[in-house]
This record gives C-alpha cells, structure tokens and sequence, in this order.
C-alpha cells in the first residue's frame, strides 16, 4: 500500500489546481478540471461503477454493496483544489525515508529549512516516511491526500471481495478552499444517508464541529484633495479604515486565540485617500456569539456613518457557513463509527473543534451529516507542508475500518 500510495499521491500533487476566488466559473481554475478528470479514469480503471462528472466538475463513483444485509449507504469526500494562500505552480514533492527527527533541507539554494526547532511535532514522526515539498510551493497535502486515501482504499476493497460492505459513494469536488465546493453539489444524486470528508490534519483527528462564519466587505468612500488647499475638505478613506479596525477587540483575532475562542480576521488592507477597502471573516463555534459579533461589526460601521455620513461606509455582510455540530448531533453514532474505527487501528483518537472550514460544515446543512477526519499531513498551506506515508496509510485503513464496521453494525 505504501508505493501505491506514493505514486498516486505525488502524480495528484503535481497538477496545479489552485482555486481562484475572483473567478465566476465553477471550477473556478482550468487545473482542477484536468485533475477532475484524471480521477474519472482512474475510477474507472479500478473498477467503481456508476462514474460520473457533472458540468460543475463534481465527480462521484460508487462500489456497490457486497452484503445482502440492509447497509446505510456512506460516502467520503475530497476537495481536489489547493489554498490560494501560497503557490501550487510546479509542485516538485520530495520523499524522506527513515526520518532522522533532525532539520529538513528543503531547498539548499534558497536556505529553506524545516527544523524541529520551529515545528515541535517534527519530533513525533521520527522513522516515519515523509513527503515534503521543495520549499518553494505549497505541497497540496490539503486535500490530495485525502483524493489519495480515498482512491486507495476503494482500489484495496475491490481487490479483496471477502470483506463485507454496503454500497460506498465517493466523490471529488472543485473550490473547497474558497468556500464553494458544496454550493453546486447534488446532495440527491450523491445519494448517501451521511459521509465524511477526509481533509483534516494529523493522525487522529475526528472533527464534528466547526465555526459559524461570515465574510465582510467594508468599502470606505473619501474625499482626495491637493494636500496644500485639503484643509476641511479632504476626507481620508485610510484613516476613517484605521479607526473602524481600531474599534474591534484587540485580542479577538485569529493570533491571540484557540479551542472554542472566536475572532475577527482582517484579511486585506488595500486602498488611497479617496477608496479603501477592508475584507474580514468572522468567526465563533457558537451561534449567540457569532451574531453578537455580527452585530459588533454592524454597530462600528453605523457608528461611523454617523460621524462621516452614511455614503461613506459601505457594509456587505453575508454568512458563509454555520457549526455543523447542530445538524451531526442528531444522528451522533457517525462519529461514534469513526472513533471505533480508529482505536481498533491503535489510532488515538483527537475530537476537536475545527478552527476553519470544511465542505462538511455546508454539506451537513444541505441534508448529508458529514465529519471530518485525519489525512496525516501538516504546515497546510505554506512551503512547510508535510505529510506522513505512514500516517497516510492509517487513514486508508481508517476508510476501510469505517466501511467494515457501518456493515457489521447493520
């Protein structure tokens, strides 16, 4: 498994799928749609039936039940596009064997290092084989290695009949990273009482909550007049920006917090004398307090509508996702599945509040409760990124287990 899990993993790593936000086309990138199709054939050739690609790029396969037992049908899921936060151009993956626990040389020209020294949980994956990047590209872990589990453990069950298993759908999506990936999915075709999506982070993790967020744009109209004759008449969009960032709680940001603790995330800063626009995300696991954030935002902005009059603040306020946990809780045994699953493997397993975004939070609302498990990898999004062969082969056999166990329960 481990070679097969090498090959599949650094060919995916290799297309740029970079999702792009400004774009209105889904996928909203041409890389995505090569990838997309790539899995296609390779469903296919593996043996998945009922392999299809939608004109949105959402791809879904199925391996048909071997049992005559009355089996929930299940599903996993993978995004397919990689961060916009960092290049995914000319992904060159390197292979480390036999980790030594010491630094990493990246890229002995530009001196990009990974050391234990910045990254403590190096330390854990002594003697693991690890798959880095070359320090100049993000590595796309965040989520082919969930692609890569995914396809491996449908190739794994296939070959190996005499394990007993429901019908299983899987499915490939576009635009995860800015947001969108479930926003065109058909929930019916998929067709599955519940999923998981196998995009979280080190070995362990089992993921059923996530924030409520909303994404804000405040566009600052000023007034820009010769410096020398501005006296009275020149209004500075930048300042009227600094003031309204300043009125936010200094602490409630992504840097100072952690656990259940939200924020206000103040994305980008760009603008001159006569325009300025701020972009924040607002985040909190729980529903009171996001609104109460909200409305923090809201009452900032009329604050200073009435200081600088109201054609100069421009609010747009929109929710993007809530905490999926409302809509997981009731049907909590999926979880419980996982967590199974995973200490019969000897995986400890790591329930925690994710602090971000997962196609299951959108998806549990749209009717498919959808948990979130580990891929094993690290860094995402950054030169630093990494993932553990090892680890990645515990979340194959995580699938496996999970699949095994939904039948034996039935």
């Amino acid at each position: 498994m481990k070679n097969e899990l090498i090959e599949r993993f650094t060919s995916y790593v290799k297309v740029d799928t970079q999702s792009d936000e400004s774009s209105e086309t889904c996928p909203s990138t041409e890389g995505q749609w090569t990838l997309l199709r790539m899995l296609v054939e390779e469903l296919k050739s593996i043996g998945m039936e009922e392999v299809t690609i939608d004109d949105n790029g959402y791809v879904m396969a199925t391996l048909p039940s071997n049992t005559e037992k009355g089996t929930p049908t299940i599903g996993f899921l993978a995004h397919v596009d990689t961060a916009t936060d960092f290049t995914g151009k000319n992904v060159k993956p390197q292979i480390v064997e036999n980790y030594d626990g010491g630094e990493i040389v990246l890229n002995e020209a530009l001196k990009v290092i990974m050391s234990p020294k910045d990254f403590p949980s190096l330390s854990e994956y002594k003697g693991h084989t690890l798959i880095t990047t070359d320090g100049t590209t993000l590595l796309g872990a965040d989520n082919k290695a969930g692609v890569t589990e995914i396809m491996t453990a449908m190739d794994y069950l296939i070959k190996h009949p005499e394990i007993k298993h429901g019908k299983v759908r899987v499915a490939f999506t576009p635009d995860e990273e800015i947001g969108k990936g479930p926003h065109k999915f058909d929930v019916a075709a998929f067709n599955a009482n519940y999923a998981y999506t196998v995009d979280g982070g080190p070995l362990g993790e089992l993921e059923y909550e996530s924030f409520n967020a909303a994404g804000a744009k405040i566009t600052i109209n000023g007034n820009n007049i010769h410096p020398g004759s501005a006296k009275d008449k020149m209004v500075n969009s930048m300042k009227i920006a600094m003031e309204l960032h300043s009125k936010l709680p200094a602490q409630e940001v992504p840097e100072h917090t952690e656990g259940y603790e939200g924020f206000f995330h103040l994305l980008s800063f760009n603008g001159d004398v006569e325009q300025t626009s701020l972009h924040y995300i607002i985040r909190d696991h729980d529903r009171e307090k996001f609104n109460a954030r909200k409305a923090t935002l809201e009452n900032i902005v009329n604050e200073l509508k009435g200081k600088y009059g109201s054609d100069k603040i421009i609010l747009e306020l929109n929710d993007q996702y809530y905490n999926m946990r409302e809509k997981i809780e009731p049907v909590k045994e999926i979880v419980d599945i996982a967590h199974e699953a995973m200490v019969s493997l000897d995986i400890k397993p790591i329930t925690k509040p994710i602090r971000g975004g997962t196609d299951g939070s959108q998806l549990s609302f749209m009717g498919l409760p959808t948990p979130n498990i580990f891929t094993g990898g690290e860094n995402f999004h950054g030169k630093f990124e990494f993932i553990s062969v090892d680890n990645m082969i515990k979340a194959t056999n995580t699938i496996i287990e999970i699949i095994k166990l939904t039948e034996q329960r039935a």
